[in-house]
């Protein structure tokens, strides 16, 4: 069983900086594209930042040069640094990989689609 874990949110005020992690757990050998999400309340949710398994990355215009992906792949974790924050940041984040290798030999099979429980970030004007 694939679970991703978020932590990393909470209460900041505009101009400040946070840095979000998502750790995968369950027997996972490796992990394709990883990314964070976000939805604000009576909006969509909406693609924040992703980067693939060889490290490329693509975001947002609205967070270009604010906020930076990374992964570890060691440790099956995806980071967000969000610099300068805004208001208009606020939203629960969630994380997502869209496919994970899982398990060794013949028990090995591919998981699709996994989200993290989300977790809340409020930036005070």
């Amino acid at each position: 069983q694939v679970q991703l874990v978020e932590s990393g949110g909470g209460l900041v005020q505009a101009g400040g900086s946070l840095r979000l992690s998502c750790a995968g757990s369950g027997s996972i050998i490796s992990i394709n594209a990883m990314g964070w999400y976000r939805q604000a309340p009576g909006k969509q949710r909406e693609l924040v930042a992703s980067i693939t398994s060889g490290g490329s990355t693509n975001y947002a215009d609205s967070v270009k040069g604010r906020f930076t992906i990374s992964r570890d792949n060691a440790k099956n974790t995806v980071y967000l640094r969000m610099n300068s924050l805004k208001p208009e940041d606020t939203a629960v984040y969630y994380c997502n990989v869209d496919w994970v290798v899982v398990g060794i030999g013949p028990t090995q099979i591919y998981g699709y689609d996994y989200w993290g429980q989300g977790t809340q970030v409020t930036v005070s004007s």
